[in-house]
């Protein structure tokens, strides 16, 4: 499985329900666009909560604004045995403007 995901694979994954969204951004930005479902996890808090508060089976696909540390996240979750992790290209400011335009754009 790739490391990323495109928005447009997200959506169609999404619709059918197959996938848990895991925004790593801070609460201030989640505030100011987040996708609908997605579980806000800031990236700081991922090392302490992953384990308890993420299934090791779900495919995760984890967000942030331009999938930096989306990407960062999804490289530690898969050495922690999250194998179905996968990072957003392009973050929530690609979803604002390929898929979804009712997200802000920030």
């Amino acid at each position: 499985m790739d490391y990323e995901i495109t928005p447009e694979e997200v959506k169609t994954k999404l619709d059918a329900c197959e996938l848990t969204l895991l925004d790593v951004r801070e609460p201030w930005e989640f505030e100011t666009a987040h996708m609908a479902g997605a579980r806000l996890i800031p990236m700081g808090d991922v090392p302490s909560r992953a384990h308890q508060e993420l299934d090791p089976e779900d495919h995760i696909v984890v967000i942030c604004h331009h999938g930096v540390r989306s990407m960062n996240v999804t490289a530690w979750l898969r050495q922690q045995g999250f194998e179905k992790a996968q990072s957003m290209r392009g973050g929530i400011d690609a979803w604002s403007r390929q898929v979804d335009g009712k997200v802000p754009v920030y």
